[in-house]
């Protein structure tokens, strides 16, 4: 009988809007419960190093250490937060993302940044953490890694298969969960979720966020451009695939108003989720894109099914990969696999992640 673990999961993404922190109690197999949730928005000065970051690929550099660190003593709070509101309970590990800032699986190579042992260190838990680079190394592409929870997810809930699973981030992703076996699951990224939108208005109007889809609604999308930018290469490419938050070159926005501009820029990410999805009988969307009602509006006007918030089944979709992350530190700590030929095109199943002891455990033992 596997064992239950209470896990904190950590989740920054893309958008670099902030971190999610979630309590699951879980066996990384068929049990999850979610038992508590916090976020906390990157204040300003540690979004900005994060930012100044992205595309490189040595963490070596001081610079990127440096944000390493600060983002993990961030992080750090989140957890002592948590063990603070839950001091009865036992919680025995961290699912530690970190920061993404450099993905080129064709290539070989990601880059996820997080001070584990410094983790490990300031809140006294084992930190399982990069999750990523071992999925590469055998040939995957280390993305998306939340297909295993989604498909517990759907169990759990009693889903009739075929369904679909989103998750709009700064970049978007899909899981496929056409039945219970491993080889049933299909998943990969879709293309662009809120990144290429927040960075545009954070540029052009100093703004993080098209607030509710507002201002999409107030454009006109030009089909050319996005005719232009559906003709990547990475359209054409079969799953399990996966890309960066900066593989789209948006020349040409520029020339748009506003409110053009960001109603283009959403219906790509709606056309580009819609090109990767067949048959299934609802999409159930989680992260901060479920939020904005013109990409919300559009999927359901693109795809033919019920589109839905991951909030109709009872889910906080603001803490799903969070969740995610526990869920697979908990596969790490029994040796399951947390990713699959299926999902990220690694040669076979895999245990990824690596664990970091915290000193004091480390004395206990040794």
């Amino acid at each position: 009988m596997p064992s239950i673990y209470n896990i904190i999961g950590l989740m920054s993404g893309t958008s670099l809007d902030g971190v999610d922190a979630a309590l699951l109690r879980t066996n990384g197999q068929d049990q999850s419960e979610a038992l508590d949730y916090i976020e906390c928005p990157y204040p300003d000065d540690l979004r900005d190093k994060l930012r100044a970051c992205l595309g490189q690929s040595d963490a070596s550099l001081d610079f990127v250490q440096e944000t390493a660190r600060h983002m993990s003593e961030f992080q750090a709070q989140l957890v002592r937060d948590l063990q603070a509101r839950n001091a009865k309970l036992r919680i025995d590990a961290i699912g530690f993302h970190g920061q993404t800032l450099f993905h080129d699986p064709d290539n070989g190579k990601t880059l996820q940044i997080g001070d584990a042992d410094l983790m490990a260190a300031l809140t006294g838990l084992e930190t399982v953490y990069d999750f990523r680079s071992a999925d590469v190394a055998l040939g995957g592409q280390g993305a998306p890694l939340i297909p295993l929870y989604h498909r517990a997810m759907a169990q759990q809930s009693g889903l009739n298969l075929p369904v679909t699973f989103l998750n709009i981030g700064g970049v978007s992703n899909i899981t496929q969960i056409n039945g219970p076996e491993d080889n049933a699951l299909y998943a990969c990224d879709t293309g662009p979720g809120n990144a290429l939108i927040d960075d545009y208005l954070l540029t052009a109007k100093s703004i993080k966020y098209d607030t509710g889809g507002i201002i999409a609604k107030s454009g006109v999308p030009n089909e050319d451009l996005i005719a232009k930018w559906l003709s990547h290469p990475y359209f054409n490419s079969p799953a399990p695939k996966s890309l960066d938050r900066d593989a789209w070159d948006t020349a040409g926005i520029n020339t748009l108003s506003v409110e053009d501009a960001v109603a283009t820029l959403s219906a790509f990410t709606v056309r580009s989720i819609a090109h990767h999805i067949d048959t299934t009988t609802a999409l159930y969307v989680c992260g901060g894109g479920r939020h904005n009602d013109y990409i919300m509006a559009e999927l359901e006007k693109t795809l033919n099914c019920d589109v839905h918030k991951i909030e109709a089944l009872g889910y906080n979709g603001d803490a799903i990969e969070a969740q995610g992350f526990a869920y697979l530190a908990a596969r790490v700590l029994q040796g399951l696999p947390t990713s699959l030929p299926s999902t990220t095109g690694v040669k076979h199943s895999l245990c990824g992640g690596q664990r970091a002891t915290p000193p004091q455990l480390r004395a206990e033992t040794a």
